[in-house]
């Protein structure tokens, strides 16, 4: 009874709402929704000390989480101040376009990264853990920026990186999401690939053949088949395989935990709410679309193929409407008004830098050089940008580097702080 009690009556004309709306195309698994959705929102008690908390203390507020043992270094002392920072880096979401803001902050600020000790993820896709962090290097009293692919463990984590860490992420409609990860791993996941296969005689997209009965190529076992179902849920740690009594605790400790969860709907509206929390300038917000697919790699998806996809992945769908909720909570405190008109200057901002830096936009890998050549999938096309000519030296650095692919820009920053190459991954 108590608050838990009067919690479930206060949401329950949205609960009510959410599951009118889910109905249409979670017939599946409406049942599951209308019982467990209640418990996926903190208490209230908890939710109104968080308020309170926000309007007395910094995001940047030390936790109990006990801080790296070592000295401060006149190099860490020369900063700006900004704080460290942890990106959970989602996969296609349009994290590669956030994952390069933080790359080129980093560097900018001479920052020190939490890389993998091996290529570009975190074991993925195990679990985080420390040991998977190379080793901080000399002259450095912590790691600053932590932003390459992993399967979150928050406790992990909060061991490498300073107790004022700040948390983000970026999600995605779970539609475009699981549409955009078909094409892009088609030939890479093993419930995909053998879609692929099955849809050789039919006469059917390999997607369309997967989303008639996803379950006969979908082995939970296998570990990569964990973007093959709620991918984003998997990404952050969550049971993605089906609902269990811990998904709504740790949906809370989520909450918790990250100062912001960008959504990738309102990308410019995201970049300017991560602008204020980290200090952050326009110019240092400007942006281009990275790891974006060619027109002809997009499959169209009608209405019978988007609800057979919600209905597969349903727990991304909630995980997604509940922090859509929460991000237009925190647009409300940092005031709509006043939003809307930071994000008309963003894009005025943004639209120089393009006309300053971009020649031509969604060129063919065919036609890139390998420095700006994204990498490619055996199923779909990753096109890039061609850099203006006649810049100064500076303008071209700064062009290149907002073009600049993951795995380049990754592998530039890991020599540059350890001076040799990455290691890769070891054989099977």
């Amino acid at each position: 009874m108590g608050l838990r009690w009067l919690w479930r009556h206060r949401v329950s004309g949205l609960l009510l709402v959410l599951a009118l709306l889910l109905l249409l195309t979670l017939l599946a698994t409406h049942s599951l929704q209308t019982n467990r959705t209640h418990e996926l929102r903190p208490t209230a008690d908890r939710r109104n000390e968080r308020k309170a908390a926000e309007k007395h203390s910094s995001p940047l507020t030390p936790n109990t989480h006990q801080p790296p043992k070592h000295k401060p270094t006149a190099r860490a002392e020369g900063r700006r101040a900004h704080p460290p920072v942890v990106f959970l880096k989602t996969h296609r979401t349009g994290s590669s376009t956030v994952q390069n803001i933080l790359f080129r902050f980093g560097e900018r600020e001479s920052a020190t990264f939490a890389f993998p000790s091996r290529t570009y993820q975190f074991n993925y896709p195990d679990r985080f853990k420390v040991a998977f962090v190379d080793e901080l290097p000399e002259g450095s009293s912590q790691f600053d920026l932590l932003c390459s692919h992993m399967r979150l463990d928050l406790r992990e984590v909060r061991k490498v990186m300073p107790q004022n860490a700040v948390f983000i992420t970026l999600l995605r409609d779970p539609v475009k999401t699981f549409e955009s990860l078909f094409g892009y791993y088609t030939s890479i996941v093993p419930a995909f690939v053998s879609a692929y296969r099955a849809a050789a005689n039919k006469g059917k997209s390999a997607l369309a053949v997967f989303l008639d009965s996803p379950e006969t190529f979908w082995d939970p076992k296998e570990p990569w088949n964990g973007l093959a179902k709620n991918p984003m849920s998997f990404d952050m740690g969550l049971n993605n395989q089906k609902w269990n009594g811990s998904w709504p605790e740790h949906l809370a400790q989520l909450e918790e935990a990250f100062h912001l969860v960008m959504i990738a709907e309102h990308f410019d509206e995201s970049l300017v709410l991560l602008g204020a929390l980290l200090g952050l300038e326009h110019e240092d917000l400007a942006y281009l679309r990275l790891n974006a697919r060619a027109g002809n790699s997009v499959t169209e998806l009608d209405k019978n193929m988007q609800a057979k996809m919600r209905s597969w992945n349903v727990l991304d769908t909630l995980l997604y409407d509940f922090f859509v909720q929460v991000f237009w909570e925190k647009a409300n405190q940092f005031g709509l008004n006043k939003l809307k008109a930071e994000v008309t200057r963003f894009r005025a901002s943004m639209e120089s830098t393009r006309q300053k830096c971009v020649s031509r936009a969604e060129v063919s890998p065919g036609e890139l050089e390998d420095l700006l050549r994204p990498w490619q999938t055996e199923t779909t096309t990753i096109v890039g940008y061609e850099v203006r000519g006649n810049l100064s030296l500076q303008d071209q650095g700064y062009c290149i580097r907002m073009m600049l692919p993951e795995l380049q820009y990754h592998s530039h920053l890991y020599f540059k702080q350890y001076g040799r190459d990455m290691r890769a991954a070891p054989a099977d």
